[in-house]
């Protein structure tokens, strides 16, 4: 975990090794890393948010040699890949996973409680929503299936979705990563975006525990 936890810290460094050591193949690195954040249902907990800024910071550097369309391209085939890959786990073994004696332990069921809540109350805007926020983000396609949401339905959500949270996130790289301030205070740029896009969460937690408490 702490591994985990100083890779998203000091991502931009870890980016920076990468490039140097694969070349272009750092592609296809952060393509498998986005895809297998949603995809495998069971690793919620790796970079999303701050994996595609830093990424796009570099492409705007031109020292890397990276490109920022190749990068929009494989982030959203990643994204959308993987939402329905996960989708796809849920509507064939939702039942299954949460209870298995391994995969049990990667998908807590509060969270997947969280998900269902969070699911049941925004509906379809979830999937848009869900896409923003992290855990969530992960668990909302597996909890749409199980809930017996149409995929038809779901994936045009899903690719509005898609297509915003890369937008959103990669622009904001592109364009601002690479200004002198925020270069030097990158970590504290990265827990900055983790603790915004953890916000809506804690906001619904705190909402829920204080109606219930009423």
């Amino acid at each position: 975990m702490s591994t985990l936890i100083d890779f998203i810290l000091h991502i931009d460094d870890h980016l920076i090794n990468i490039v140097n050591t694969f070349g272009n193949s750092t592609y296809l690195i952060l393509f498998a890393i986005i895809f297998i954040e949603t995809g495998a249902v069971i690793f919620p907990f790796l970079p999303g948010d701050s994996l595609l800024f830093a990424a796009a910071a570099l492409s705007a550097n031109t020292t890397y040699g990276l490109n920022i369309g190749l990068f929009i391209f494989i982030f959203l085939a990643a994204s959308i890949g993987g939402d329905s890959l996960n989708f796809f786990f849920g509507n064939k073994f939702g039942e299954i996973i949460p209870r298995h004696r391994i995969l049990g332990k990667f998908i807590k069921e509060k969270d997947l409680s969280k998900a269902r809540t969070f699911f049941d109350k925004y509906g379809a805007m979830a999937i848009f929503f869900g896409r923003f926020i992290p855990i969530i983000r992960t668990l909302i396609p597996f909890v749409s299936a199980t809930s017996d949401f149409p995929y038809k339905r779901f994936i045009k959500y899903n690719l509005i979705a898609c297509f915003s949270w890369v937008a959103i996130c990669c622009g904001a790289g592109y364009y601002f990563g690479n200004i002198p301030v925020v270069k030097e205070n990158f970590s504290m740029v990265i827990i900055g975006i983790v603790l915004v896009s953890l916000m809506p969460a804690v906001i619904g937690y705190i909402k829920t525990k204080f109606a219930s408490s009423k």
